[in-house]
């Protein structure tokens, strides 16, 4: 890999007005308390053997490293922004939001002083444009793993994460080669190694390779820069995060049959040839997991429940991908917001189908569907991901969500559900959408279900009866929808057509006023947005 030479210049801060206070009108803590605290701990502790109890230090240390990286990225100077806010409850909204914009609010700000949050976050000069980034003349100004930054000439310049957080870096590293030692199991040893080795020089190819031959582990630890959200501008840069999780060994036995069907799920899909063409990785695997720890940019607002990883094409095409399911999280969701979120709009007599083992198969499935399909055009548009752009994580999400439940379609076809009744699947998923359109349209999975709530009202999938606000599944329209959905989205992202997705995430990726009035009413029945954790090794008692 040739090398390049670079000028760094210190991470750029958003600049704001001196002496910016809290609005006064605001009610931060009301605010503040739409995330439900919840204790992020497991049982599984008690079966780690005493080296994989000293390991967990080392990584919620390194976890703890993203965590600043990412504030930088996201916004700048955490500090600075602490000294800006003298109200706690404003101060504890910001540290949910890393930030002063909302979140799930379309990144409105929250804190006086500031106007709307730049798309490109802080991986771009907030001076920028798309133009002057089109004309700029870099090799790896696409990178997902550089940020753009100006030299002392004013010129727009690339600078490595690894240079740009070089301090950050080399301490993460430290600790993760510590954590290695300690490993007993090799497959995370290797890995921990690996990835060490990719923070330092910002290939990430072996680690991904590593992570994905762990069969065998007990904790597992995502970390690095890894999704691209929060790059709102082009989707190209990628944030740090990291998790820290255990595997539950016997949720996990039930689903080790589906890794298999992956080949033929992908011949299934409810598209022409072209656009399946890929054949899914062989060595793709299910787990369940209980998070002990997030970090970073999976920590922000919304709080991940489920991960499919790595997002790099070509590791994807030759090993496939791993789908983590964050059961502990996962269920505090569903008791805590989906089920109260069903009773008020479910219809009365379909609230019998509202189960957690629905949602855990929906979630699942959805993190299925993002291996299946196609990584690149089929008209050398080159990845799906370049040529759809800023628009690609919200059609990547819509994708992900219509075809996972598609999924669980094809395999009850198939007698893999024999005792399945599938309205638990169709109505569990309706009361996601309304979960998960909560997260607004500055989220990518806000986006996808609004699109997806407007295209199955345009197909019939449900109706909404007027007299009490209830929503009603449709079975055999819902099913038709959802096929012809897939077929949509796949069919944009195989040609890669970028105006055909901003066009429909334009038209559908908003919240009408009918659906804002009833999302009102969850709102006013005190129903949570979302979770946050109570987390730390104190918590697990370690």
């Amino acid at each position: 890999m040739k090398k390049i030479s670079y000028v760094f210049l210190p991470v750029i801060i958003f600049l704001i007005q001196p002496g910016c206070k809290q609005s006064e009108t605001m009610d931060m803590q009301s605010k503040a308390n739409e995330f439900v605290e919840v204790p992020l701990t497991s049982e599984l502790v008690q079966f780690l053997s005493d080296k994989e109890k000293q390991m967990l230090p080392l990584l919620f240390e390194a976890a703890g490293i993203m965590d600043e990286i990412f504030w930088m990225q996201a916004y700048g100077s955490k500090e600075s922004l602490k000294n800006k806010i003298t109200d706690p409850a404003a101060w504890e909204f910001a540290t949910i939001n890393y930030g002063p914009w909302e979140r799930l609010k379309d990144n409105e700000p929250f804190v006086d002083g500031y106007g709307k949050k730049p798309e490109g976050a802080n991986f771009y000069p907030p001076d920028m444009s798309k133009e002057e980034f089109e004309l700029f003349d870099a090799p790896d100004k696409a990178n997902l793993y550089t940020l753009i930054r100006r030299n002392e000439q004013d010129q727009l310049i690339s600078v490595p994460y690894s240079v740009a957080y070089s301090e950050q870096h080399v301490r993460a590293a430290r600790l993760m080669l510590e954590a290695a030692a300690l490993a007993e199991d090799e497959g995370l040893k290797n890995y921990l190694t690996q990835r060490a080795q990719s923070l330092l020089n910002d290939d990430y190819f072996t680690s991904d390779l590593a992570w994905m031959d762990m069969k065998t582990n007990n904790i597992d630890f995502v970390i690095g820069p890894i999704e691209n959200y929060e790059d709102r501008l082009f989707g190209y840069k990628a944030a740090h995060e990291a998790f820290i999780l255990l595997k539950d060994n016997e949720w996990s036995s039930r689903l080790e049959k589906y890794a298999g069907l992956l080949p033929d799920l992908q011949k299934r899909l409810p598209v022409d040839e072209p656009y399946k063409s890929e054949v899914p990785g062989s060595d793709s695997d299910l787990n369940v997991y209980e998070a002990v720890y997030y970090a970073g940019d999976c920590n922000a607002g919304s709080k991940t429940i489920a991960i499919n990883l790595p997002n790099d094409e070509e590791v994807q095409k030759s090993k496939g991908s791993r789908k983590l399911q964050l059961k502990n999280s996962m269920k505090y969701k569903f008791d805590k917001i989906l089920l109260p979120i069903s009773d008020i709009l479910i219809a009365g007599d379909q609230r019998r189908y509202v189960k957690f083992d629905a949602f855990f198969e929906n979630v699942m499935f959805h993190e299925v569907a993002h291996g299946l399909g196609i990584k690149q055009t089929i008209n050398s548009s080159g990845t799906v991901r370049n040529a759809l752009k800023e628009q690609y994580s919200a059609i990547e999400e819509a994708k992900a969500d219509i075809l996972g439940l598609f999924l669980i379609i094809q395999l009850y076809e198939m007698g893999e559900f024999p005792e399945k009744d599938l309205m638990e699947n169709f109505v569990t998923f309706m009361g996601g959408i309304f979960r998960s359109v909560r997260f607004g349209a500055a989220s990518a999975h806000g986006k996808a279900n609004m699109l997806t709530f407007y295209y199955f009202q345009e197909k019939s999938a449900f109706e909404r009866n007027e007299s009490d606000g209830t929503y009603r599944v449709n079975f055999e329209n819902m099913s038709d929808a959802v096929s012809s959905l897939a077929n949509l989205i796949l069919t944009i992202q195989g040609d890669g057509n970028y105006e055909e997705a901003k066009t429909l995430v334009t038209e559908k990726g908003i919240v009408k006023e009918q659906l804002q009035t009833d999302l009102n009413r969850i709102s006013e029945a005190g129903i949570p947005r979302d979770i946050r954790f109570r987390q730390g090794l104190d918590v697990l008692g370690l």
